[in-house]
């Protein structure tokens, strides 16, 4: 019994404390959803996201500038060596003493021809000399030793480098491409900045749609409040034999309008809560109270316009002097293809086997260092290239001075917008006033007999439409101005 008793209480604080939390609802003020829709938005950061590319890219066009350090390795097995010698060369070096000694015989011969008698003699005794004396196959030993050195073992190769290159100049094309990267990096900057005023614009729109209908709702209920207590009225009227059933169903009729006004305000409210909340990125049935009114200066604003000053802070114009900028650095890219290049570089080559002491099985290597240069001649492409790459940025020229001409027309068109936005305010103020001085004159002739309860019902609704009219100005000049800011370019600098 007493777990019973426990479970009944836990279950009772339960229900209480969801009461409470559905009563409380989160008050949201604009800022509040500025800041929601801001956080949540995956467009915006996405935009956010190009910018951290865009900046990448910047750094990359700047090393671009840079020397470039790269380490390069080979191996290479080949069927057959590198001959420096032929064949033939070889043979006749492996036999080099056969070939001397018989120079040498003939060389005796040849002098001891001469001699009278004992010429022939000396001759035989000295050939045999030279061919007793081994001189032949020492020199033999000589050539075949300078065919082994001369042998150079590439069957197996591997080499190994590593290099430092430098440009020096490149028809300028390396200083367009890095500025052309700090301007996509400021144009994705900018891009941002649009996406962050749209979705701000966005909620904006969706809030003060909140605050109106929920202006009209709490309209509605005054009105559906008035009908009821004339219902009353008439029914009471009608028991005592001083209204007629019609007259009874007129109020009915109209009290079931007022009814269905009221629905459809309800309705509509939820609908533009669930906008505003998927705006803030909260889940769609979220429940919130917003916290702003529509407070409006009968006396209007006075704006004063600066184009050049309009189209320095417009979005689409910084974004097309940079594409205007873009162009340029393109054209430059276009006519470096037709300027000398220069690059120096140097490095370190090992090899094995190397040819830095004979064709020896070992690694060594050397320091290396050189300039190269590229002079263009006849590069008719390049020429065509450059040619429309300027016809491209006259093109960005004249989108500039249309977005001048289209902006001027903008921000005329929103200017007068919200003047005759001020006017209609001053004149449904002006009809309110009368609408509620005719109500109460109205009500106090029908408490007093004098007129019928159709008439209080006209004036009624000529009071509540009245009261919708300033409710619909005030918003009007809300987003008017809104727009109007925007179209000045001075939305996002608030």
């Amino acid at each position: 019994m007493y777990r019973l008793k426990k479970y009944v209480a836990l279950w009772l604080v339960l229900v209480g404390m969801s009461g409470t939390m559905a009563v409380a609802q989160q008050q949201l003020s604009l800022n509040d959803c500025r800041k929601l829709a801001l956080e949540a938005n995956k467009s915006l950061k996405q935009a956010e996201n190009k910018q951290v590319e865009t900046e990448a890219l910047k750094q990359a066009a700047l090393w671009q500038m840079l020397p470039k350090v790269s380490a390069n390795g080979g191996y290479l097995w080949m069927e057959k060596s590198v001959n420096l010698l032929s064949q033939e060369q070889k043979d006749n070096l492996n036999n080099l003493g056969s070939g001397v000694q018989d120079l040498l015989s003939q060389a005796v011969y040849q002098e001891m021809s001469g001699l009278p008698l004992l010429g022939n003699l000396i001759a035989q005794r000295l050939d045999n000399v030279i061919r007793n004396s081994n001189t032949r196959g020492s020199i033999d030993a000589i050539g075949q030793q300078l065919v082994s050195d001369l042998e150079t073992n590439t069957e197996n190769m591997a080499v190994g480098m590593v290099t430092i290159t430098q440009p020096i100049y490149l028809g300028g094309k390396l200083m367009a491409a890095y500025r052309t990267a700090g301007l996509m990096d400021r144009l994705t900057g900018i891009e941002a900045d649009s996406k962050r005023e749209q979705v701000m614009i966005d909620v904006d729109n969706a809030y003060w749609q909140v605050v109106s209908v929920s202006h009209k709702k709490q309209l509605a209920e005054q009105y559906a409040t008035l009908l009821r207590q004339l219902t009353a009225n008439v029914e009471e009227m009608v028991a005592a034999d001083v209204a007629t059933q019609g007259d009874l169903a007129k109020v009915r009729v109209k009290l079931n309008e007022a009814e269905m006004t009221l629905t459809k305000a309800t309705n509509g409210l939820a609908l533009a809560k669930m906008l505003l909340a998927q705006r803030c990125g909260m889940p769609l049935d979220s429940q919130f109270e917003v916290t702003d009114t529509v407070s409006i200066d009968l006396e209007g604003v006075a704006v004063q316009v600066n184009m050049d000053s309009v189209w320095q802070h417009r979005s689409e114009m910084q974004k097309l002097r940079i594409a205007d900028s873009i162009a340029l650095q393109a054209v430059r890219i276009a006519a470096s293809t037709l300027k000398p290049n220069v690059a120096i570089s140097g490095g370190y080559l090992v090899s094995n086997p190397n040819v830095f002491d004979g064709f020896s099985n070992q690694w060594n290597g050397s320091f290396l260092a050189g300039v190269v240069v590229n002079v263009p001649i006849l590069h008719p492409g390049g020429m065509y290239a450059l040619k429309a790459a300027k016809a491209r940025q006259r093109e960005g020229q004249y989108r500039i001075e249309e977005a001048q001409e289209m902006i001027t027309l903008q921000v005329n068109k929103v200017e007068h917008e919200m003047q005759l936005a001020y006017k209609k305010l001053a004149q449904a103020e002006s009809n309110l006033t009368n609408a509620e001085e005719n109500m109460k004159l109205a009500d106090e002739s029908f408490k007093a007999g004098m007129c019928g309860s159709s008439d209080l019902m006209a004036a009624q609704t000529a009071w509540m439409q009245a009261k919708s009219e300033v409710l619909d100005a005030k918003i009007e000049i809300k987003m008017n101005h809104l727009y109007l800011q925007q179209a000045l370019g001075e939305y996002a600098q608030r």
